[in-house]
């Protein structure tokens, strides 16, 4: 692995880092906004007083941290850019031996910041278990690699087109713990509230901090631990607007055969031209509050 500078020596002082996936920048965002968003994530990082590490796997070279040039790249903004794909854990050996550029999804990229010793992540929407898992075993690798990955993700919940009971029963059997940020319903990505309580609720930093402490101390830190923090009531998606979105996407979805990883971003388009960018809005909202709050978590845990 490559460490940036600037993250190398953070770590090596005990300053707070906050690991960012890029999945979100080459995926989740319309270019040629994406780059803007990606370095204005970055900033809320620094406004929560960490320094913020974007991971990618830039021409064979996992790297913690990105320059400008590297983060242009991932963003498929840089002249002559090969085609930035997708990485997960199980992808990211062979886009590595390849020399390839790879985004790193929540899962590869909370593989690598725990190797590089970073216990903070931020992301947009944790991945879970699809509709239809019954049959199709659907799952994301973001659930079992937590599992066993020493990090804490800071989200907005599951992306409300997954099944979002089975996901948290899947975090209980996988012995991850859920932390509601100031509420004690679970987030729903795009809305506040899924449906569905929660039964442990935190309200500053510092109780965050503590529970990282108390999971080094008594062994538990193996486990990763998530800390559900909804979107701002002034920036969540309408309700009913929500729906019908989300009825029609799943169904277009299906009519157009998209199945597995493929189905996150092809969602997140829909939803973006069928709202005519108010989830767009939503989505660069929540990234952003997570981020500045991953920053204040990790802030408090180097106190």
């Amino acid at each position: 692995m490559l460490i940036h500078p600037e993250v190398a020596e953070a770590l090596d002082a005990g300053r707070p880092v906050v690991a960012l996936e890029s999945t979100i920048i080459s995926h989740g965002l319309p270019r040629p906004d994406n780059l803007r968003i990606a370095r204005e994530i970055e900033a809320s990082v620094r406004e929560g007083g960490a320094v913020p590490a974007t991971v990618a796997v830039v021409d064979g070279e996992a790297r913690i941290g990105l320059d400008d040039d590297a983060l242009a790249r991932v963003a498929g903004a840089a002249t002559g850019e090969r085609e930035v794909v997708k990485v997960s854990v199980r992808d990211v050996a062979v886009v590595a031996a390849r020399g390839g550029v790879g985004a790193t999804t929540v899962a590869s990229t909370a593989h690598l910041a725990a190797r590089a010793g970073i216990r903070v992540f931020a992301t947009g929407g944790l991945g879970g278990v699809h509709r239809g898992a019954r049959e199709t075993w659907d799952e994301s690798a973001d659930l079992t690699t937590l599992s066993r990955t020493p990090v804490l993700v800071v989200c907005a919940g599951v992306k409300s087109i997954l099944d979002v009971a089975a996901t948290l029963e899947r975090l209980e059997t996988l012995n991850v713990g859920v932390l509601g940020y100031r509420t004690d319903r679970f987030p729903g990505f795009y809305r506040r509230d899924s449906g569905h309580p929660l039964y442990w609720r935190v309200d500053e930093p510092d109780e965050v901090a503590a529970v990282l402490r108390a999971q080094d101390e008594l062994g538990t830190s193996a486990y990763g631990l998530v800390l559900a923090n909804p979107v701002d009531e002034t920036d969540e998606l309408d309700h009913d607007l929500h729906e019908q979105t989300l009825t029609a996407g799943l169904a277009a979805a299906d009519a157009a055969g998209v199945h597995g990883k493929d189905v996150t971003p092809f969602l997140l388009d829909f939803f973006h031209r069928e709202t005519h960018g108010a989830s767009l809005a939503t989505n660069v909202a929540l990234v952003r509050s997570n981020a500045r709050l991953a920053g204040e978590v990790a802030a408090a845990r180097a106190r």
